[in-house]
């Protein structure tokens, strides 16, 4: 038997499926998020209570969570977190670094804009750091624009220094 060892190249994004959080998926919607948190940054507490408990911390609070499947394979996620009534933030995006490039965060992102105007939000809000330049430039090709400095409200996160809104009315 022959072994293959190339790369496994991953399926064209069509074949890639967009769905929201079903039971037993807290387990990837963690593993999603920790690889690249701890690639580029660390787990802060705030987090730590989200990744322990998406149920509880985002989806009974009146949150959604996404996920890109390939098959069975969650390689992607975003969750819309309820701020406020008519207020979201977009927030824990993650693709797999070998599923990246194709398309994906935008088709979540898409996801994530379209379930807020289905929740009557007026407005998204989101939160990340400068090195993330492909995310940033991925929320700027949506729409999404920065905060200027005298309507920021301090982050939780240590690692927040770019603010970004959306605004759906």
């Amino acid at each position: 038997m022959h072994m293959n060892l190339a790369k496994e190249q991953p399926p064209p994004v069509a074949q890639i499926g967009i769905r929201q959080f079903q039971p037993g998926d807290a387990a990837a919607f963690r593993r999603l998020n920790e690889e690249w948190i701890t690639r580029f940054f660390r787990i802060e507490p705030k987090e730590e209570l989200v990744l322990a408990d998406p149920q509880g911390t985002i989806l009974d609070m009146g949150g959604r969570i996404f996920f890109a499947t390939a098959g069975e394979r969650c390689v992607g996620c975003c969750a819309l977190i309820r701020l406020r009534d008519k207020e979201f933030e977009v927030a824990k995006t993650a693709v797999e670094p070998s599923y990246q490039g194709a398309g994906i965060g935008r088709r979540l992102l898409h996801a994530a804009i379209a379930e807020g105007r289905n929740a009557g939000a007026q407005r998204l809000y989101l939160e990340t750091n400068h090195v993330l330049t492909p995310a940033i430039r991925l929320y700027e090709s949506v729409g999404f624009k920065h905060l200027d400095a005298n309507r920021i409200i301090p982050s939780p996160y240590e690692r927040a220094d770019v603010y970004m809104e959306l605004i759906l009315v």
